[in-house]
C-alpha cells in the first residue's frame, strides 16, 4: 500500500519538481522541526519511567530513549512490532518482566490517544464552521446523523449484552475494557502523575509545533491557518497508522487536509514529503544507533 501511495504521490508531483521544493526549502525551520520532534521522543523516554517507578523498575534513562528509538524504527518494517521490541529490549537490559513492560506501553498509548481526541475536539470547535459546511456541502448530513444514531444504538445494545453474558468472548472482552480502564486510572494513582500529565502534554505539543515551523520552509505554501495546520496534523497523524510510519500516505493526507483550505497541491505534497523525510531521518538514524549501542552501552553500566 505503501510503495502504490508513492507511485500515486510522485504522478501528481514529479520527482523532478519535488527536488527543487527540496534545494529551494529553508532549511532552518526543517532543523527546527527535527529538533523539536527529537525533543518530544527524548520526553517519551522520561515519561515512561514514571509507570514502571511505582512497580519497582527504575531504568536507566539511555536504555528507555534507545528503546524509544529502536521500537520507532523497527515500526516500519513490522506495523507495531515496535511495541513488542520496546517491552523486549526493557525486559532484555533491565529485567523488566515482559508484560509489565508492555502493559505500561499500552497504558501510554491510551493517554496518547486521550490527548489525540483533545486535539479533534479543539480543532471541531475551532473550525466547526467550516467543517460544518464542508459536510452539508459534500455529504448527506442526515444519513450521517442516522448513522451515527444506529451506531450509538448497537454499541449500547451490544454493551448490554457484553456485561450480562458470561461466555468465554465476553469475559475476554470485559477484561479487556478494564485493563484499559484500569490503565487509564493507574495515570492518577502514580505518584508523578501531574509529571506524566505535563509530559504527555509537552509530547503532542512538540508534535503540533513541528508541524507548524516546518510550513515555513516552504515558502509557496503561504501562511497556513492555524486551522490549517490543526486539520493538516489530525490527516497525517493517522496516515501514520495506515502505511508503515506514513510511507506515501503521509504527503498524500497532508494535500487532502491543506485542500479544504485552497492550498495548492504542489507545495502541499512537497512539505508532506519534506516534514515525513526529515522527521523519518531523525527515526532512521537515531533508532540505528540505539540498536547499534544498546549492548555496547549497558556492557560498559554493568562494569
Amino acid at each position: 500500500m505503501g510503495v502504490f501511495l508513492i507511485w500515486y504521490s510522485l504522478s501528481k508531483v514529479s520527482v523532478d519538481k519535488l527536488l527543487v521544493y527540496a534545494r529551494n526549502a529553508d532549511y532552518t525551520w526543517i532543523v527546527f522541526g527535527m529538533f523539536l520532534g527529537l525533543l518530544s521522543h527524548m520526553s517519551r523516554a522520561y515519561r515512561w519511567r514514571f509507570m514502571l517507578t511505582p512497580m519497582g523498575y527504575h531504568i536507566k534513562y539511555g536504555n528507555s530513549f534507545m528503546a524509544v528509538f529502536a521500537a520507532y524504527l523497527i515500526n516500519y518494517t513490522i506495523p507495531r512490532a515496535g511495541e513488542v521490541a520496546r517491552a523486549s529490549l526493557l525486559a532484555n537490559y533491565e529485567d523488566v518482566p515482559f508484560e509489565k513492560g508492555f502493559g505500561t506501553i499500552v497504558a501510554e498509548r491510551i493517554a496518547d490517544m486521550v490527548v489525540m481526541l483533545g486535539i479533534m475536539t479543539i480543532t471541531l470547535f475551532l473550525q466547526f464552521d467550516f467543517i460544518y459546511g464542508f459536510l452539508i456541502e459534500k455529504l448527506n448530513v442526515t444519513n450521517i446523523i442516522l448513522l451515527i444514531v444506529v451506531g450509538v444504538v448497537l454499541f449500547i445494545v451490544a454493551a448490554f449484552f457484553i456485561s450480562r453474558s458470561h461466555s468465554k468472548i465476553a469475559l475476554k472482552i470485559k477484561s479487556f475494557v478494564g485493563g484499559l480502564i484500569e490503565g487509564v486510572l493507574s495515570i492518577f494513582k502514580m505518584k508523578n502523575k501531574w509529571a506524566y500529565i505535563f509530559h504527555t502534554l509537552f509530547i503532542w505539543g512538540m508534535y503540533v509545533l513541528m508541524f507548524y515551523v516546518t510550513t515555513f520552509a516552504i515558502k509557496e505554501l503561504g501562511v497556513v491557518s492555524p486551522g490549517a495546520i490543526l486539520v493538516g496534523f489530525i490527516s497525517a497523524s493517522f496516515s501514520i497508522a495506515a502505511t508503515n510510519g506514513g510511507i506515501g500516505s503521509y504527503p498524500l493526507a497532508v494535500f487532502a487536509a491543506f485542500s479544504l483550505f485552497g492550498i495548492p497541491e504542489e507545495p502541499s505534497i512537497a512539505y508532506g514529503w519534506i516534514m515525513w523525510a526529515s522527521q523519518t531521518l531523525v527515526i532512521i538514524v537515531c533508532g540505528g544507533l540505539s540498536l547499534l549501542y544498546l549492548p555496547i552501552y549497558n556492557r560498559i553500566s554493568k562494569k
